[in-house]
């Protein structure tokens, strides 16, 4: 899956401007398939991106400045990705029709199946199949307000904006690669950072339901500063497993499960109304990613209320890396944070 740019393909970095962190990544392709050629995370402070805005451009710039410098990129052009209330996603049903007069009929239909002013969007779409009878096909149709891509851009500064996609499908783009599902096999990919879990339900290769939902990993250091009194600091690495003075393990499981309980309520709400929705095959597995997907207790918590194969999506599988340059412990501490970045540094290989 890919939007918003070029169709042909060009080297691009993938960068992820999240709420915590920003992530670059640029892949090379090998002879046998991709290898990781440099990576780089840099950390935000709070209240820098918020909702998915980028409040503070330039402490975002400085920090994909310090990645580049660092990791001695050189490449200018880059593939980011946006998620929330300002991307639309929808499908629709339209004839079979070649590929001009599809543009067309796209762009004259998608008034009204966009909650914005057309004018104020930047509208995209693929073709994802044809129905039985082969007279219509399902098409995806993806609108995102203008405002938001400016935003992005603006932390951009000495770099171009190339390429555009959704979180919920740069994740499906890693998924793809490093799984290579059948065409039947139905999975939950959720993504889920620090403000933000998107979800995303495929078969195969086909998007079949998208929904972001506003809740993530800084919930988690909110409940920890909040029921055991710990300032920002000592709660986010209470939460990666540091050890605080005076609180016990047992007293952050507790607060942790509490968390996940509203995440797993809000995963279930979206399954039942995809049921519901979709009437589609079952869903058989549930793949993690993202900086809180290593919540101490989420895992085995989604295992016991899905009752399904529940791991955390490796974007590093299919993908290889140098030993030398990147160590194993360092690729498997960073992995669940990286897979939209991968998957955006994917978007290089696109077919011409």
């Amino acid at each position: 899956m890919g939007l918003f740019g070029g169709k042909k393909a060009k080297p691009l970095v993938g960068l992820d401007i999240g709420s915590s962190s920003v992530k670059a990544v640029e892949l090379k392709k090998t002879k046998e398939a991709y290898e990781l050629a440099r990576v780089g995370l840099e950390a935000l402070s709070p209240e820098t991106v918020v909702d998915g805005a980028i409040i503070d451009a330039l402490s975002v710039s400085s920090a994909i400045d310090r990645i580049y410098q660092g990791q001695k990129i050189s490449n200018k052009n880059v593939a980011t990705s946006v998620s929330g209330h300002s991307v639309i996603i929808k499908k629709i049903n339209m004839p079979v029709l070649d590929e001009d007069e599809l543009y067309d009929q796209v762009y004259a239909d998608a008034g009204q199946y966009i909650p914005f002013d057309i004018a104020d969007v930047s509208l995209d779409y693929q073709v994802l199949e044809p129905s039985p009878a082969g007279d219509t096909q399902e098409v995806l149709l993806v609108a995102v307000k203008r405002d938001k891509i400016n935003n992005y851009q603006s932390a951009l500064i000495g770099r171009t904006l190339a390429l555009v996609d959704v979180d919920a499908f740069a994740l499906q783009n890693v998924y793809e690669l490093n799984y290579e599902p059948d065409a039947e096999t139905t999975a939950a990919l959720l993504n889920l950072g620090a403000s933000v879990m998107n979800i995303n339900i495929v078969r195969g290769g086909i998007p079949l339901f998208t929904r972001d939902v506003s809740v993530g990993g800084n919930q988690y250091t909110d409940a920890l500063q909040k029921e055991l009194e710990l300032s920002f600091e000592d709660a986010e690495n209470f939460k990666r497993g540091q050890a605080v003075a005076g609180v016990s393990d047992e007293q952050k499981a507790g607060v942790l499960r509490s968390v996940s309980e509203i995440l797993v309520l809000e995963i279930q709400k979206t399954f039942d109304f995809f049921r519901a929705t979709a009437g589609a095959a079952a869903i058989a597995h549930i793949y993690l990613a993202g900086g809180a997907a290593r919540t101490p207790g989420l895992l085995d918590l989604l295992k016991e209320e899905f009752q399904m194969p529940v791991d955390e999506l490796d974007p590093f599988r299919r993908v290889t890396y140098n030993p030398a340059k990147f160590s194993d412990e360092y690729i498997k501490e960073i992995a669940p944070r990286l897979a939209v970045c991968v998957g955006l540094g994917l978007r290089s290989f696109d077919a011409a």
